[in-house]
């Protein structure tokens, strides 16, 4: 067993801790419950990695803020009822780059994703067109984020409304009220890219785009969906 933990630990990135390592031995057969995974890790040396996270420009003046909607109802009951999404920094040696996601928070997965080297307007934009065309969603669909000036600038507030989509926001410097999204931005800093330094701004794009639609969105284990992956999850409930 101690071997299938060290494969497990190495394919995640040293980023499952003793509840989703049991999981995913379970999964392949094993009989273990939670406890024994935290005792065999510690004698296996298997430490989880963390990292600390950036922060990027909120709302300010005259900004178009909505009210907050979702009042941290994270689980809507059923897909393309509620998107999420935000910003964050990624560093690299060109300097940083910053991507922006969208979630569906029944699924916990990332149905639309940008990444660019300016964290405008046009980057969360991008990230939810993307989502539109690979979900077509129902009129009615609420979009909620944080206070960030790209999400309160006239051209994404008018872009939710051309297509039907209700806005809701995070109240102001309360990051609770996004903390499905937030998780979503510290899992991939500490399981995934660790402690490395990206050499450029697409080395970061490329790696990030395997954490996202190979790592996450696919095999990485989730107590909300059931214990199982965001697209597995979905295939289990349509």
């Amino acid at each position: 067993m101690l071997k299938a933990m060290h494969r497990i630990h190495n394919e995640t990135r040293r980023s499952y801790g003793s509840r989703r390592m049991a999981q995913a031995l379970q999964q392949q057969g094993h009989a273990i419950g939670r406890h024994r995974a935290r005792s065999l890790m510690r004698e296996a040396q298997l430490v989880v990695a963390r990292r600390r996270t950036h922060r990027y420009r909120k709302a300010e003046g005259d900004a178009l803020v909505a009210p907050n909607r979702l009042e941290r109802q994270f689980s809507p009951g059923a897909v393309n009822r509620v998107w999420a999404g935000d910003i964050t920094y990624i560093r690299t040696r060109q300097g940083w780059s910053y991507l922006a996601i969208v979630m569906d928070l029944h699924s916990r997965r990332i149905v639309g994703w940008a990444f660019a080297t300016q964290a405008d307007t046009e980057l969360v934009i991008h990230a939810l067109e993307q989502a539109r065309r690979s979900r077509r969603p129902a009129a009615g669909l609420m979009f909620h984020s944080d206070q960030g000036c790209q999400y309160t600038s006239e051209r994404f507030v008018n872009d939710l409304k051309a297509n039907g989509i209700v806005q809701s926001m995070s109240r102001k410097g309360n990051c609770w009220d996004n903390a499905v999204v937030e998780r979503f931005f510290r899992s991939l800093k500490s399981e995934w890219i660790g402690e490395q330094e990206y050499g450029s701004h697409e080395h970061a794009e490329r790696d990030i785009a395997d954490y996202i639609t190979d790592f996450y969105n696919y095999r990485r284990i989730h107590s909300a969906a059931n214990g199982l992956p965001p697209v597995p999850y979905e295939a289990s409930i349509y």
